[in-house]
This record gives C-alpha cells, structure tokens and sequence, in this order.
C-alpha cells in the first residue's frame, strides 16, 4: 500500500506541473490492471516543439532522480519520458492524433481526461 501511495503523489507532482507549464489536453491512463509496463501513462499535448522542449525539460531536470529513460527530446515531436511507474508521453497535436496513444489503451472504462481550471 505504501508504493500505491507514493506512485498517487508523484503522479500529481507531475499532473501539477503539467498544468503549470500549460500543458494541454492532458490525458490520464490508468494501465494498473493491463500491462506491466507501469500504473499510469500520461498523455500531454504542447503547441510547438520549443513548448514540448521546454515542459519535457523542465520536468526532467526537477524529476531528474526519478527517470528511468527519455526519447524524443531532439524531435520534441513526441516525447517520451518513462519513470518506471509513470510514463509521461508529449505530443505535439498532429503527431498525437497520428497515433492515438488514448485509443491503443482503450479499455471500454473511461480514462481521466485533466481538467486544469
């Protein structure tokens, strides 16, 4: 229980800073109870690639002890940070509609759409 509650806090760290950094269509995917890869995948569009850049970075560098791996920080057309537990995905929005991370992981339960207001 104590992991589920460590995973829960660091998951809204980075939902936190997400919405500081204006991220956009923020999408949370619960995968607990359908694949290994980890609990959560996050998927978070930015407006340009000097946006993503600049969420992807930020994120890092005050996450830096926490990641597992990064891909995609020279693109920053889709980045991929993975924390083990936690893999954030950004996205710039056409890249994000080409591959439909939200449908893949689509398991007839509603995925927690983020609301920042």
């Amino acid at each position: 229980m104590r992991k589920n509650s460590r995973i829960e806090k660091f998951l809204k760290e980075i939902l936190d800073e997400l919405n500081d950094l204006k991220a956009e269509n923020v999408v949370k995917i619960d995968i607990k109870n359908r694949s290994a890869l980890g609990d959560y995948i996050i998927v978070a569009s930015g407006t340009s690639s000097r946006h993503i850049n600049a969420i992807a970075t930020k994120i890092i560098k005050k996450n830096k002890t926490n990641i597992i791996s990064v891909e995609g920080l020279k693109s920053t057309e889709w980045v991929i940070v993975d924390f083990g537990d936690i893999i954030l995905n950004l996205f710039k929005p056409d890249i994000r509609s080409y591959y439909s991370l939200e449908k893949i992981w689509e398991s007839g339960v509603e995925d927690e759409k983020i609301n920042f207001a």
